[in-house]
């Protein structure tokens, strides 16, 4: 299966229905948006891109990014998302290992990568940038033009002022990297995951095989693997301004008339927080995913959206998505983890002696770029199946080891969270400052006294597992656009 073809297969078949709303309202219609992915297509293959070309691509989610990376793809050559902001040393051992001959990016961006005002202001944010306008690249540029702008760049108006002049055919090889996302890894072993047109496509009609999108739908996220699915679908997708605030959030799904929308847990509580008298009624599916969702927030979500199915999906970006739970399933169970329901049709799962689980399936990717391909995923999750349903215990990188016993902080978090008086709660470990051994912390977002957790914790954890101290904090901290606990700096704030 081909992505870009679907998609616009779609388009062509339905070309006056709204396909995008974006963060300010303005509307893209399924007509436009099939004109100007093939005239970008146009633009790249007249510049010179050949078939494999990586394209370095800093652009922040909007209408006009999604045009210019279905382009890419239609034009035959690989996205390269390699977040310019993850310093420069980082960023050039992203570079070195993807060896891209384009770059597309913001012209904002290029200004503050070269100019010194600009370049220092960004420094004074954090944000420490490398000199983008100087890569040996062609450049291609979103936005009006800045000073800092590599001579020479294309402009992404003025491609998408023309009019397609190679044909409608997207002639492309499904199973060829389309792709590649950078995850991990340091600078001198950076890690990329490699996707191609299939496994994509792969991931999308499974999601819709579990969350069901048709025409009228309104699907407000920012997320591209919701979002995709929904154009395929002919549905209309919603797409908020990133980092949109809870209130304006709220204020789009109720305007625009959303019957599904995709966040992140603590997004989501921010929202709920926002919602004095719930969320929209004409919300069906509320979908959580890229971090644990805590039983507080899922009892909150189905309290705010009665008539709404509350939706946990599992997933990574290796392969997507893999389970979907919902609320009422997860907060049903009552062993021990964090339930992630059954895979989802053609997905293989199978947990090895020491409890990592693997995967495997059609949305999995192709491998890590410069790897060789794999077969099957070794996720880091450990895991257990029961009733065929998939039981979320940990990372194996967060064990804490006290005495004989293994600790698995996923396996206990969970039923803590779900305790009156408690919002949310982690388990770490840190060294104890008079004997240097582990010492098992319990952080708590809550309002519940020490004494009575204590007392609850006994007849609700094994021995080994409950904590050597209990600490309060006003919040944990969550990193990324995921919003993932961030367990490093927990462990300084605990420290």
């Amino acid at each position: 299966m081909s992505l870009v073809t679907n998609l616009l297969d779609q388009a062509e078949r339905t070309p006056g229905e709204a396909a995008l709303i974006a963060g300010d309202g303005t509307a893209l219609t399924y007509g436009e948006l099939r004109r100007q992915v093939l005239a970008v297509r146009d633009g790249f293959l007249s510049a010179g891109l050949a078939a494999g070309d990586g394209v370095l691509f800093s652009v922040r989610p909007s209408p006009q990014a999604l045009v210019l990376a279905l382009g890419v793809v239609a034009a035959r050559g690989v996205v390269v998302f390699a977040d310019p902001g993850a310093g420069p040393e980082m960023f050039e051992a992203r570079l070195r290992l993807a060896a891209p001959r384009w770059s597309a990016a913001e012209s904002l961006l290029y200004a503050a990568s070269r100019i010194g005002p600009v370049r220092s202001y960004a420094r004074r944010k954090g944000l420490l940038l490398p000199h983008l306008s100087e890569l040996p690249l062609q450049h291609v540029y979103t936005g009006r033009w800045l000073p800092g702008v590599p001579r020479g760049a294309h402009c992404l108006k003025d491609w998408l002022r023309a009019s397609p002049d190679r044909g409608s055919a997207v002639e492309t090889d499904p199973d060829t990297p389309a792709v590649v996302i950078f995850t991990s890894g340091t600078t001198s072993a950076p890690r990329a995951v490699v996707h191609t047109q299939a496994s994509l496509a792969a991931g999308l009609e499974l999601f819709r095989s579990r969350v069901p999108l048709g025409p009228g739908d309104v699907v407000h996220t920012d997320q591209l693997m919701l979002g995709l699915p929904t154009l395929i679908a002919g549905a209309c997708w919603s797409m908020p301004r990133l980092f949109s605030p809870p209130g304006e959030f709220l204020e789009q799904l109720e305007e625009r008339k959303a019957t599904h929308t995709f966040c992140v847990p603590v997004h989501l509580a921010e929202i709920l927080d926002a919602a004095e008298d719930g969320l929209p009624p004409g919300l069906r599916h509320v979908l959580l995913g890229a971090a644990p969702a805590p039983a507080g927030i899922l009892r909150r979500a189905v309290a705010a959206a009665p008539g709404a199915e509350v939706l946990s999906v599992y997933a990574m970006t290796e392969i997507v998505p893999v389970a979907v739970a919902s609320a009422q399933e997860k907060l049903a169970h009552t062993g021990g983890g964090d339930l992630l329901g059954e895979p989802l049709p053609g997905i293989s799962a199978r947990v090895a002696e020491d409890g990592e689980l693997f995967l495997g399936g059609p949305n999995l990717c192709k491998g890590y770029l410069g790897d060789t391909d794999h077969a099957e995923l070794a996720t880091g999750d450990l895991a257990r199946v029961e009733d065929g349903r998939l039981v979320l215990l940990g990372r194996k990188k967060d064990m804490l080891i006290r005495g004989k016993f293994n600790l698995y902080p996923g396996l206990y978090e969970p039923a803590i969270t779900a305790l009156e008086g408690v919002r949310t709660a982690a388990i770490v470990g840190v060294p104890a400052p008079e004997t240097g051994d582990e010492e098992v912390v319990l952080a708590v977002v809550g309002t519940i006294p020490e004494s009575e957790l204590r007392r609850r914790l006994r007849g609700l954890l094994d021995a080994e597992a409950l904590p050597d101290r209990i600490v309060y904090l006003p919040e944990l901290p969550f990193s990324g656009r995921g919003r993932k606990l961030d367990r490093a700096r927990l462990r300084e704030l605990i420290a």
